[in-house]
């Protein structure tokens, strides 16, 4: 276990502590989800815009990538940034807009499949110059190398928590 920090760090101040971080661990850990949750607010804004959430926006960008074959709702769920718990009701949402549209497997009627629409792929096209100006905007003062190292580091420690309660 690391030793306690004796300086009131960045994050401390922040945060108003009067005390250092007990741990290492613990100051991480607040980092991420502090800086997860300042990066998703300021992208909600952008994609507000188009009345979309990151999850719908990430389906829409998942659809869009798997062409003709669309894709089976539990494929989508397994390709999500983050976990959705209520994946059927996020693709009534778009469906009802009509940016998305479901269609039975003729081999297996059961099977739904998942399609990106011609407005859905509308959105998207309107939504890329704002939400890559939004990206650089955010990470931009970060160096390519920075963020090389940043991303190695994340997936690093997501890979760790594989196979565990604690991985997705």
């Amino acid at each position: 276990m690391n030793e306690p920090t004796t300086i009131l760090t960045g994050l401390a101040r922040e945060l108003g502590k009067r005390r250092p971080f007990e741990h290492f661990e613990e100051e991480a850990l607040l980092n991420v989800l502090r800086t997860s949750s300042v990066l998703t607010n300021r992208m909600a804004r952008v994609m507000r815009a188009w009345d979309l959430t990151e999850p719908g926006y990430n389906i829409l960008r998942i659809l869009r990538g798997s062409g003709d074959t669309g894709r089976c709702p539990g494929e989508i769920s397994a390709d999500m940034v983050s976990a959705v718990p209520d994946m059927t009701r996020l693709i009534d949402r778009l469906e009802k807009r009509a940016l998305i549209e479901r269609r039975r497997v003729d081999t297996d009627r059961r099977m739904v499949r998942v399609f990106i629409t011609a407005a859905g792929v509308e959105v998207l096209d309107k939504m890329y110059e704002p939400v890559t100006e939004e990206t650089k905007r955010l990470l931009g003062g970060l160096s390519r190398t920075e963020l090389r190292t940043l991303s190695d580091l994340l997936f690093k420690l997501r890979d760790g928590l594989k196979g565990n309660e604690l991985g997705r």
